[in-house]
């Protein structure tokens, strides 16, 4: 009995992390990554792949999916490091300590940047049909489906900002949810929490 209560000890659930998100300054989403990572912290910086044209070539580049913002888990004590890296100008808190950013959020966007389907970002949806993906590499994540032409696609958001992004999707692969409850259409529709600067030049 005692060996196995120390098994159950060892292989139990790990504690969620808790996700923050920071507001860059412009085109140092990559930079403050970087220096996040170097300092020991789990960062999300998800980008996508967009074609650029000109007149004589055209290239696909990588650029930030949500620009100007980044997410890091676990701050906590830290919170000093992570505000005082260069390229840091805010980070979203609500009364006063940094908020957290629903873990399914979190996955839903980093499985669609890791799928092979487009994605691009993507205005964001208070209301819409609700589906999950019911099969291939987003299977389980939850969104908004929308159409575009003669395609589909699945706008994942992260509410505490009011930011989306859409990954391209067969429509044969969702299934519809169930309506919003009340404290979800709430949700939905709260606004953006506040952001906090630590330079008080900064507009919030």
């Amino acid at each position: 009995m005692h060996a196995q209560t120390l098994e159950n000890y060892h292989v139990g659930a790990q504690p969620e992390k808790q996700w923050c998100a920071l507001h860059t300054r412009y085109q140092h989403e990559n930079l403050v990554d970087s220096l996040l990572r170097m300092k020991g912290f789990d960062t999300f910086y998800p980008t996508s792949n967009r074609m650029h044209i000109w007149k004589d070539r055209k290239k696909r580049m990588s650029e930030p999916l949500f620009p100007g913002y980044l997410f890091v888990a676990d701050v906590g004590v830290r919170r000093l490091e992570v505000v005082s890296t260069p390229g840091v100008c805010t980070i979203v808190l609500i009364a006063g300590v940094p908020a957290v950013i629903p873990n399914d959020e979190i996955e839903a966007i980093r499985q669609a940047v890791s799928s092979p389907y487009p994605l691009e970002p993507h205005m964001y949806l208070r209301e819409g049909d609700c589906v999950r993906v019911t099969d291939g590499p987003l299977s389980g994540v939850k969104g908004i489906l929308v159409r575009k032409g003669n395609s589909a696609r699945l706008v994942l958001a992260i509410q505490m900002l009011g930011r989306a992004a859409a990954v391209e999707i067969d429509s044969a692969c969702v299934k519809s949810l169930e309506p919003a409850s009340p404290g979800q259409e709430q949700r939905m529709d709260a606004s953006p929490a506040r952001f906090a600067s630590n330079d008080p030049r900064q507009a919030t």
